[in-house]
C-alpha cells in the first residue's frame, strides 16, 4: 500500500503574514435588540458583509463583563460576556459563523489592569494580608503623605490612587478605576494564562494584547526622569504624560519571559497574537517583542496613528522598523478606536473618497499585516460629537483642546435612514450625517464607491505575493509622494508610487524606465520615459524592468 503524503504549505505557520485584519468595535457595529448599543449577535449578522471585503481576521474589541467606565477596557470578569453584548452562547455562534465563512476571530486581552469591580481587586484591597493582597501594585505613602513617586496616568494626573481600606496607594496607568495588576506575582501571570485558555478552548484564533508593554513595573518604584524628547505620538501635547521618560512604569525587561509563556500557550492552539505598543521608542519595542519567533507574532504602535502625514515620515517609520527587526513582523495600522479617523486625520475635514482609496492602497502595500478599522472601507470621516453627548472620560478630562475618542467610535451607518440602520432605539453616540450619506447600503451597488474599491483592491493584492511577503525598499521622491518597491524571490519586483496630496504631481523616477504597468488596482496614474505623473490621490503600480 502506497502511503499518501500531505503537502504542507511553507507558509502554514505564519499565515497571518498574508492576512488582513478588520477591527470591530462591538458597541458601535450593529444593535439587534434596540438598546442603542451594538452586540455580539449584531456582529454575527454582519459577518457576511465583513467576509465580502476579502479580509481574513476579525478583531473584536472587549465584550467581557465590565462596568464600562472605559467602555470594556476595564474588565470585571475575563471569562464571561457582558450582558449588554449578549451571552457565551452568542459568542460561540459568532465563532461558528465566522469559521464557516473562512474568517478567523481575534479577541482583545486587557491584561495590565482590571476594573475595580473585579473580584481580584475587591479581595486585594480588603486587607494587606489576604491571599490576593499583592496581586495589584500597592505602596505606602511617603512620610508627607504624597504618592511614592512621580509616575503619571495616561488619562491625566498621578498614577497613584489613595485607598482608605488599606491606607495605601494603588497604581493605575489609566483611569483610577483601572488598578494595575502586579505581574511580578507568578499567580497573576497564571491567572491570565488560564483565562486565555478558556477562550482558546472556545475556538478563538488569536488575541490582540492591549497596552502589552504595560504589564510590569519597576519594583523599586523609582521615579521617571524628564523626557528628553516629548512623546507627541502616544499622547496629545496637552497631556503632561508625555513630559516623562517612562523608564520605570512600563516597557520593563521582565515582560519578555512572560510573552514567551504566552506564546507557548498560543502555539498549543496554533493561535496568533498582535500586541499594541506605546513606548518611548515604540519601533524598538515592536522589534524586541516580535524577534526570535518565541514572543508576539506581530505588533503595532501609534507611529502611523499620528495627526501629520508626510511620505518622508512613513518611509522613516518602515525603514527604522526593518533595520531593527530580527525576523519579527509589523502590523501597520492607520486607524482604530483610539484616534481620529484617518480620512480626517490625514486627509483633512473635507477629504474626498479618493483620499480614502489612496490611503487604503498605500497601507496595504507596506510590508506587514494591515489592520483596517470599521468604516474605513466606507471613507468615514471623524464624527463631530458635542461636549454634552461625550461619553469618553479621556475626552471629558482634556476638553476642549482634546476631544477624546468618541468621534471615531460613533455607530456604523448601514443605511441612509435615521440612526443609519444601526439601531431601532437611541444610539449610545449619535450617528454622523456624513456617515449616513456614505452608508454601506448607499455604496453597495456603486462601482465607483470606496466600498467597491476596497473589495477590488484586496482581491487584486492577493494576486501579487510580492505585496504580502516581499522585502520592502524605497525610492527618493518629492513630497508628498511615497515610492516603494517590493521584492520576492522568484517573482518580478513590484514598484508602487503614491501621491498623498491634493495636487497633481509629475517627477522623474529613473527606476520606472522600462517598467510594465500593472492592471486592475483601480487608481489613476501614468509612467512615460522615466517620468511618473499622478493626479491628486493617484497611484501607479508596475513590474520593475
Amino acid at each position: 500500500m502506497t502511503q499518501q503524503l500531505t503537502q504542507v504549505s511553507p507558509h502554514a505557520q505564519d499565515w497571518y503574514r498574508e492576512s488582513i485584519i478588520y477591527q470591530v468595535y462591538p458597541r458601535s457595529y450593529y444593535d439587534t435588540n434596540g438598546d442603542g448599543i451594538g452586540d455580539l449577535p449584531g456582529i454575527t449578522a454582519k459577518l457576511d458583509y465583513i467576509a465580502s471585503l476579502g479580509v481574513d481576521i476579525v478583531w473584536i474589541s472587549p465584550f467581557f463583563t465590565s462596568p464600562m467606565k472605559d467602555f470594556g477596557y476595564d474588565i470585571a470578569d475575563y471569562c464571561d460576556v457582558d450582558p449588554m453584548f449578549g451571552t457565551l452562547a452568542d459568542f460561540d455562534a459568532l465563532v461558528a459563523k465566522a469559521h464557516s465563512l473562512g474568517l478567523k476571530i481575534m479577541i482583545d486581552q486587557v491584561m495590565a489592569h482590571t476594573a475595580e469591580d473585579h473580584a481580584w481587586f475587591k479581595e486585594s484591597r480588603a486587607s494587606r494580608d489576604n491571599p490576593k493582597a499583592d496581586w495589584y501594585v500597592w505602596s505606602n505613602p511617603k512620610d508627607d503623605g504624597n504618592p511614592p513617586n512621580n509616575w503619571l496616568s495616561v488619562f491625566g494626573g498621578s498614577s497613584w490612587q489613595w485607598d482608605t481600606r488599606r491606607r495605601q496607594y494603588y497604581m493605575h496607568n489609566f483611569l483610577a478605576s483601572q488598578p494595575q495588576l502586579n505581574f511580578h506575582n507568578p499567580d497573576v501571570q497564571q491567572a491570565h494564562l488560564d483565562a486565555l485558555r478558556f477562550w482558546l478552548e472556545r475556538g478563538v484564533d488569536g488575541i490582540r494584547l492591549d497596552a502589552c508593554n504595560y504589564h510590569f513595573h519597576d519594583q523599586q518604584l523609582r521615579s521617571n526622569p524628564p523626557a528628553t524628547n516629548r512623546d507627541s505620538i502616544t499622547v496629545t501635547d496637552v497631556n503632561p504624560y508625555g513630559m516623562q521618560a517612562h523608564d520605570y512604569d512600563k516597557t520593563r525587561p521582565e515582560n519578555l519571559p512572560f510573552l514567551q509563556k504566552l506564546r507557548a500557550l498560543l502555539d498549543e492552539y496554533k493561535a496568533i497574537s498582535i500586541g499594541e505598543v506605546g513606548s518611548d521608542d515604540s519601533l524598538a519595542t515592536m522589534a524586541e517583542y516580535t524577534a526570535g519567533g518565541d514572543k508576539l507574532h506581530m505588533a503595532y504602535s501609534f507611529n502611523l496613528l499620528v495627526n501629520h502625514l508626510s511620505s518622508h515620515y512613513i518611509r522613516q517609520q518602515v525603514e527604522q522598523f526593518e533595520e531593527r527587526v530580527k525576523g519579527g513582523w509589523a502590523s501597520w495600522s492607520v486607524g482604530n478606536h483610539d484616534v481620529p479617523r484617518v480620512a480626517s486625520r490625514w486627509g483633512g475635514p473635507d477629504a474626498p473618497p479618493a483620499f480614502a482609496k489612496l490611503a487604503l492602497a498605500m497601507q496595504l502595500s507596506l510590508k506587514g499585516t494591515p489592520c483596517l478599522y470599521q468604516g474605513d472601507e466606507l471613507a468615514f470621516a471623524e464624527a463631530d460629537v458635542p461636549f454634552e453627548l461625550l461619553q469618553d472620560p479621556y475626552g471629558i478630562t482634556f476638553w476642549p483642546e482634546f476631544k477624546g475618542r468618541d468621534g471615531c467610535r460613533t455607530p456604523m451607518a448601514w443605511t441612509g435612514d435615521d440612526h443609519g440602520g444601526f439601531t431601532t432605539g437611541q444610539p449610545w453616540l449619535p450617528v454622523s450625517p456624513q456617515h449616513r450619506d456614505r452608508a454601506a447600503a448607499v455604496q453597495e451597488n456603486d462601482p465607483a464607491s470606496t466600498l467597491a474599491f476596497t473589495r477590488a483592491f484586496i482581491a487584486w493584492r492577493r494576486t501579487l505575493p510580492q505585496l504580502t511577503r516581499g522585502a520592502i525598499s524605497f525610492y527618493d521622491a518629492p513630497e508628498p509622494v511615497l515610492a516603494l518597491r517590493r521584492d520576492l524571490e522568484g517573482e518580478r519586483g513590484v514598484i508602487a508610487v503614491f501621491n498623498l496630496g491634493a495636487e497633481a504631481v509629475s517627477f522623474d523616477l529613473p527606476q520606472v524606465s522600462g517598467a510594465q504597468q500593472l492592471d486592475g488596482y483601480g487608481l489613476p496614474g501614468t509612467v512615460a520615459d522615466g517620468q511618473v505623473s499622478l493626479p491628486a490621490y493617484g497611484a501607479w503600480f508596475g513590474y520593475a524592468a
